[in-house]
């Protein structure tokens, strides 16, 4: 260990909020451009990059308890900059990502979405064509976003009983309505 890392870790896990802010003050001149280049070539955009490193500073110090003096401050916050754009990486390929940026896209223009809630008038006719039971399941799960289990709880039938409606109602709707 260094002669610098101990008095680092000493501000970091003692001390007032005063003193973290001052350490986390100079953490960001001296490390700041480091973990910088760290997510612009992790993110590459230099806008994401900028908003991910503002976020590893928050981290430490929201985090310094963490920093053991085991390494330097630039090693430990170059760890917490690299997980950090590695877990937004990976959300932006999250399979969720995509129908909610499908069901913004279906939102009316009084609500900001620029589409014209074609889905939804699809799936309005539809619902004219099937019994009641089945029009409360489709509302739950497409609508209101439950997961198989709850619509069946609320309505008291089976999951399997549930899936079979849905997929009866999506094969009226094609691929838009399939069960997930």
């Amino acid at each position: 260990m260094t002669g610098t890392s101990q008095p680092v870790l000493k501000v970091i896990q003692g001390g007032s909020p005063g003193d973290r802010r001052a350490l986390l003050r100079d953490l960001y001149t001296k490390y700041g451009g480091s973990v910088m280049s760290r997510c612009r070539y992790l993110l590459k955009d230099p806008t994401r990059a900028e908003d991910a490193m503002h976020d590893v500073f928050a981290r430490a110090l929201t985090q310094g308890e963490d920093f053991r003096a085991e390494s330097s401050p630039l090693t430990w916050l170059m760890k917490i900059a690299t997980n950090h754009c590695l877990n937004m990486m990976r959300s932006e390929r999250a399979g969720w990502r995509r129908w909610f940026e499908r069901d913004e896209a279906a939102k009316p223009e009084g609500h900001g979405g620029p589409g014209q809630m074609e889905t939804r008038d699809l799936v309005r006719r539809m619902l004219e064509q099937v019994d009641t039971e089945t029009q409360a399941a489709v509302i739950h799960y497409h609508v209101d976003g439950m997961t198989l289990e709850e619509v069946a709880a609320i309505l008291g039938r089976s999951v399997p009983t549930i899936r079979k409606r849905l997929e009866r109602f999506a094969e009226l709707g094609g691929e838009e309505l399939k069960v997930r």
